[in-house]
């Protein structure tokens, strides 16, 4: 079933495993590494560190079409993507999207050897976020219109296994979806399940 609401500017996060062991500051020279290599489809500008903003965005690789970043945001530390410009296709196809590309530059980042191995996901909470306050309020229509969609977003994710859901309130704050996975996943089987 489809929603009314059109799901652009779609956002995922995906949280690390023992943040507190996690120093952002060597993301800096990985991101303009990055950005060189040209790693990804998206085209990719700069490096903003906001890593003096308490529980706040972290560092930033900032790109044309989405930005990525490893995001301190509520002290829930993660990798995150987002989107930015609109993507055509259901709404399906840019949840898909997007938990593709994040989980992609988490990929990356485990593999990153300047990391030593100390950012990991995980395997169990995913942020979903809306970044468009007007297409998408924080409110309870708005979850009801979404949650077909989602239910299915997420019970491909997760192949089918059990997950919980909570909600943020504030209706100033952007609509989002906290999941935690009953079972843990890797990166790699989360890819795999939006792959088959």
């Amino acid at each position: 079933m489809s929603s009314p609401i059109s799901l652009q500017h779609v956002n995922v996060k995906l949280l690390a495993k023992d943040p507190e062991e996690f120093d952002l500051e060597p993301l800096i020279p990985v991101f303009h590494n990055w950005i060189k290599a040209k790693v990804f489809d998206e085209l990719l500008l700069d490096v903003a560190d906001y890593r003096h903003v308490h529980e706040g965005p972290g560092v930033m690789l900032i790109g044309q079409q989405a930005n990525y970043s490893v995001d301190n945001t509520d002290n829930r530390l993660g990798v995150r993507y987002n989107r930015k410009y609109p993507l055509e296709g259901s709404n399906q196809d840019r949840l898909k999207q997007a938990a593709r590309s994040a989980l992609t530059a988490f990929q990356r980042l485990e593999a990153e050897a300047g990391l030593n191995g100390k950012l990991r996901f995980n395997g169990q909470d995913v942020e979903v976020f809306v970044n468009d306050r007007l297409m998408a309020p924080n409110r309870d229509s708005t979850r009801e219109a979404v949650k077909p969609e989602l239910q299915e977003f997420l019970g491909k994710l997760f192949r089918g296994s059990e997950y919980s859901l909570s909600h943020g309130s504030d209706p100033r704050s952007l609509f989002a979806v906290y999941v935690k996975s009953n079972r843990t996943f890797s990166v790699s089987d989360l890819l795999a399940n939006l792959a088959s």
